[in-house]
Formats: structure tokens, sequence, C-alpha cells
């Protein structure tokens, strides 16, 4: 049986996942990787100059500081950051049913970015890949954006909502870019950058 090209590569090596995501969990399972989950919380606070690809960049490389005394020398930290980007403001994640109407409603009809940046650290090196996809959403109704809050609850989204959601069965109409990176991995960046590490 043919082997995993990423897996044998990574021989030797031990993956953290500094991430409690799900989502971000289910992608390094689905790429074959064998790794171990350590989530660390700091706090996402950002120079306010910083926009779109920067804000995630910044903020995946500020998530690995609080490992910076514990990795080994056979450690690859995977940490990362995803941004909704439209009206050049970024869009966090809604912390009211409000908040979240309000980002869904000024999003509706039009393109916006999401932006995924991924930081690996070695006890040598960091090295960052980001990943842009645009998205279009069709003209939401109110009702639409009220249902699917109550329904999803997507309040640990950026820009409040899941593609892999109800809202992304109904209410995308165009997508430019890694569907993946949507979700919150651009898992072919991240399979790339592995190989390469």
């Amino acid at each position: 049986m043919t082997k995993n090209p990423l897996k044998e590569k990574l021989k030797g090596r031990h993956i953290i996942l500094g991430s409690g995501s799900p989502r971000r969990k289910m992608f390094l399972e689905e790429l074959g990787l064998d790794f171990e989950v350590r989530p660390k919380s700091v706090e996402e606070i950002y120079p306010q100059e910083l926009q779109g690809e920067e804000i995630s960049a910044y903020l995946a490389k500020l998530k690995a500081t609080p490992f910076k005394n514990e990795l080994n020398p056979s450690d690859i930290l995977i940490t990362s950051d995803t941004v909704v980007w439209h009206n050049n403001a970024s869009l966090a994640k809604a912390s009211s049913q409000g908040e979240a109407f309000k980002m869904l409603k000024t999003m509706s009809g039009d393109w916006h970015e999401v932006i995924t940046s991924v930081c690996f650290t070695t006890t040598q090196k960091q090295t960052m890949a980001s990943c842009v996809t645009k998205v279009k959403l069709k003209d939401l109704t109110d009702d639409e954006i009220n249902f699917y809050i109550e329904r999803c609850q997507p309040y640990d989204k950026a820009g409040a909502y899941g593609i892999q959601e109800w809202i992304g069965m109904t209410g995308i109409s165009e997508i430019q870019g890694s569907y993946n990176n949507v979700v919150g991995l651009p898992t072919h960046l991240v399979y790339t950058t592995l190989l390469e590490l």
C-alpha cells in the first residue's frame, strides 16, 4: 500500500496544533497527520493600522508566542487566524445576535474576502503562509439572517458565518479561491509548507 507522502516526510517530527478549532483539527486529521492539540489563549489585539492579511498574519504569529519556551527541536507548531475583510474593515467574531445580524446585513449582496494566515513555528524558524478567498453573498432577507443566527449560533466564527452551514448552502452565490480556506484552513498551503519544512 502506498504511504502518505506528507506523513513519510514528517517522520520523527511532532506536530502541535495550537488551536481549539474543531474545523482545523478535522482538516489535519483528513490530511492524515498525527498531531497533538494544545490550544493556548492569547488576547487577540492587533495594531489598528494593520489591514486584511496583515491582521491575520500578525494574530497567527501572536498565537505562537505562548509556546516560545516549550518547543523541542522535533516540534512543528501550527497556529492560525482567519479574518473576514469587507469595505476596508475586519469583521471579527460577533458577541451578540444583534452584532451578527449587522455583519451579515452589511455583507449581504456583496463580495468579501476571507483571509487565513497559518504560522509554522520550530525552534529554528517561523514560516507564514496566507490565503485569500473571495466570497459573494446573495441579497439576504432579514428573516434568512435571523433564522441562520438562531439555528447555527455562529458566534465562534469571523464574520459571523460558517460556509459549511445553512447559510453556505443557501446564501453564497459565488466563491473565488479555496473553499477549505473559508471553513478555516487553507489545506493545500498547509500541505505544501509542511512538505518544504
